[in-house]
């Protein structure tokens, strides 16, 4: 396969990361699409909707808003891809339950080392603005950087995605 086993994709709110990363699958043929996205109103509903509405018929979707790490180590084939759309909302989706956001990234890293298939992973990357006037969003944004820097560091290949321009930021040869 040509895409690497572990590849982070970056980039900031439509930054067409997405699109970047369903292509980056789709060349290898049928990919599991990992959905983390809760739709808690319509706008997300229509976000959602946007995403499902723009794969084609050869992607397979799971939805997932906590457990990825045991998605991706029970599916994961040396034929076929796994796109998890996207980091940031599972973080988010940790913080409202509260659950260990340490532990759960650890445990994703250590499943993504051992998986069997590419993993593709797609990140807002969110601290790049004005620092947040509230101490949840703060907090938020201090946990979205330190796990987009923890999983770059564990992904063989790191894109950064701008206008729909992808920027290899990293690039390990397995």
């Amino acid at each position: 396969m040509n895409t690497a086993k572990i590849t982070l994709i970056l980039g900031g709110q439509r930054s067409g990361k997405s699109g970047y990363a369903e292509k980056l699958v789709e060349a290898e043929g049928c990919g599991l699409y990992l959905a983390t996205a809760q739709a808690f109103d319509d706008e997300m509903n229509d976000r959602i909707n946007t995403h499902k509405n723009r794969r084609g018929e050869m992607w397979s979707t799971l939805e997932e808003p906590f457990d990825i790490a045991n998605i991706i180590d029970r599916e994961s084939k040396v034929q076929r891809p796994i796109l998890v759309d996207c980091l940031t909302l599972w973080l988010s989706n940790l913080m409202i339950a509260e659950r260990d956001i340490l532990i759960e990234t650890e445990r994703l890293i250590s499943v993504l080392q051992k998986s069997q298939g590419p993993v593709v992973l797609v990140s807002n990357e969110v601290g790049q603005g004005v620092i947040p006037d509230n101490a949840l969003a703060r907090k938020f944004v201090d946990c979205a950087g330190r796990m987009n820097q923890v999983i770059a560091e564990a992904s063989d290949r790191v894109v950064w995605v701008t206008a729909g321009i992808p920027n290899i930021l990293k690039d390990e040869k397995e």
